[in-house]
């Protein structure tokens, strides 16, 4: 009977030291394949990043080239007024009346005008330009890095969400007018 006892015994506490064995292992490979899956997603970024990386060098590149733009039409501006202003004392010092004076005096204005319109137009097509190519690059690394995404699985469709219908405001009641009340009082 001691004989059995003790295989029982040692039976029992096998099976208890397989099943604390199982269960050692079994969170052990959870974590493993957690960390697995974690490293793999780490790895999955890359791509994304570098695109993103691509991007703003290209964004930097589009903000210098801007910038450059806007500074070398700055300078034009800038010396073509110079010379316009120097010729118009020129002329003002060789006109023998003022009828030439005047006469002088209004072409200027109107070429003044029509180069500071055109100065103006200038400067909205190199804004116009920059936002396109800004327009472009955010376009263009949208729909690499969602492909990147979707081709790794990890995207899923975007759902339309159903917006509640608005509820209508409520009516506003007039405010209740107060009449004097005519008490009868016990007398």
């Amino acid at each position: 009977m001691i004989n059995k006892l003790k295989d029982f015994v040692t039976e029992q506490s096998q099976t208890l030291a397989d099943q604390a064995q199982k269960l050692r292992k079994e969170p052990l490979e959870a974590a493993r394949a957690a960390t697995l899956k974690s490293a793999a997603r780490l790895k999955a970024l890359n791509d994304p990043i570098r695109t993103l990386a691509r991007s703003g060098v290209k964004l930097t590149a589009i903000s210098q080239g801007t910038a450059q733009s806007l500074i070398e039409l700055q300078a034009q501006v800038v010396t073509t007024a110079l010379t316009e202003a120097a010729a118009q004392l020129e002329r003002t010092a060789r006109s023998k009346n003022v009828k030439d004076l005047i006469r002088d005096q209004a072409d200027v204005l109107k070429a003044t005008r029509d180069r500071i319109v055109q100065d103006i137009t200038q400067t909205v097509t190199i804004f116009k330009d920059a936002g396109g190519d800004v327009s472009k690059v955010a376009s263009d690394t949208y729909a690499k890095v969602a492909s990147q995404a979707r081709a790794e699985g990890r995207a899923k469709p975007a759902k339309a969400k159903a917006k509640a219908p608005r509820k209508a405001p409520k009516a506003k009641r007039p405010a209740r007018k107060t009449r004097p009340a005519a008490r009868k009082t016990a007398g």
